[in-house]
């Protein structure tokens, strides 16, 4: 196959890695906000898209530096089309910290 087919290839794996990654960090941070103990959503949450993407790279690379590149390349891009698409942060109106209405 052509070596630029295959490196293409590649960083659509990098994207959907980043998809995961990133798609799972903004689920993640949407849950945890409202859950009683965030800190298991979080640190599992990290746990399992860390060890997702560090395996997916792993096995897509296949130890050549160029398609490492393109998996890097494929990731980064997947960041910004997500962080496009999750759009602004949504309020939290029930928040349990109680603000002032004033300065002090």
């Amino acid at each position: 196959m052509n070596e630029q087919l295959i490196l293409l290839l590649i960083g659509g794996a990098g994207a959907l890695l980043g998809v995961l990654f990133f798609g799972g960090l903004w689920y993640t941070v949407r849950k945890g906000l409202a859950s009683e103990r965030p800190w298991i959503w979080f640190l599992s949450s990290l746990l399992l898209r860390t060890g997702i993407v560090v395996t997916g790279i792993y096995f897509v690379s296949d130890g050549s530096w160029e398609r490492l590149l393109a998996c890097l390349v494929g990731f980064v891009v997947a960041r910004f089309v997500v962080t496009r698409l999750a759009g602004l942060p949504i309020e939290h109106h029930n928040s349990p910290v109680k603000e002032s209405a004033h300065a002090p």
